[in-house]
């Protein structure tokens, strides 16, 4: 929810700058951003579609003064949660290239994101919750401490493949890893202890199907590295199971089985 905010001591030193809360009516008539909060929003929340169509307009007037202009022509391609461009160059050659939206849960490495989620029809006020930038951060924290003929990478996109076309979807195996590379000594993920990794990857995603709970990395986890920064309510919360579904659903837990005796 968007909801304005007093600027009054914000300003820079002898900044001339208008508050919305406390200048109301002065306000709007002079700063002719006082529209962003109907461009952008929708009811007090912001709305993707709108933010999207917002940028994908700001590209297109803002594009020939690019450098990039001078060797790329353009193209808005259309999309209603992201802003989609397609770049040609004098050969003929494209790329896509697309810009996601984010807005951070204060000074945290959560965000909230405007990329779709699981559900069909997804309202243009709602944004799913991403982790990826925590990811990203643990992984590079976890590249930097480990030995330099380390194979974790490598191990996982084996076991991605492995786990491709089955009900396992990649972000249980990159929770999976996520806990066996925080619990796990690092020299034990050495070039050599490869097969010794798959096991360990595998016998721990049999063990969580077993007992139907595989733990969110970032939801009340007491080993979570200091350098990744989580909003307060995380830190306190139970863990979340992401096999709850397994929990409710008999059925599903046993095709899970069955599915992974197969593979």
């Amino acid at each position: 929810r968007v909801v304005l905010e007093c600027t009054c001591l914000k300003g820079q030193r002898g900044e001339n700058r208008l508050c919305f809360v406390h200048q109301p009516k002065e306000a709007p008539k002079r700063n002719q951003d006082s529209g962003l909060l109907s461009t952008l929003c929708t009811d007090f929340y912001l709305d993707v579609q709108k933010i999207a169509a917002w940028f994908q307009n700001l590209v297109i007037s803002a594009w020939g003064e690019m450098p990039q202009s001078r060797d790329y022509s353009m193209k808005v391609l259309p999309s209603h949660r992201s802003c989609q461009l397609q770049l040609t160059n004098a050969s003929g050659r494209s790329f896509l290239v697309e810009m996601m939206f984010g807005v951070q849960q204060g000074d945290s490495d959560i965000f909230l994101s405007s990329q779709t989620t699981e559900a069909s029809l997804t309202p243009s006020t709602m944004w799913a919750e991403s982790y990826a930038v925590a990811e990203a951060k643990f992984f590079r924290r976890m590249a930097k401490q480990a030995p330099r003929d380390t194979s974790h990478l490598q191990c996982l996109q084996l076991c991605a493949g492995i786990l491709a076309g089955t009900g396992f979807s990649t972000y249980t195996l990159k929770t999976v890893a996520m806990h066996l590379l925080n619990n796990i000594p690092l020299a034990r993920w050495r070039r050599r202890e490869f097969l010794l990794q798959l096991q360990d990857i595998m016998g721990y995603l049999r063990s969580c199907l077993e007992e139907k709970r595989l733990n969110h990395f970032f939801f009340g986890n007491e080993n979570m590295p200091e350098d990744i920064v989580l909003p307060p309510a995380f830190q306190s919360a139970e863990p979340l199971n992401l096999f709850q579904c397994l929990v409710q659903d008999p059925a599903a837990h046993a095709k899970a089985l069955r599915e992974f005796e197969e593979l």
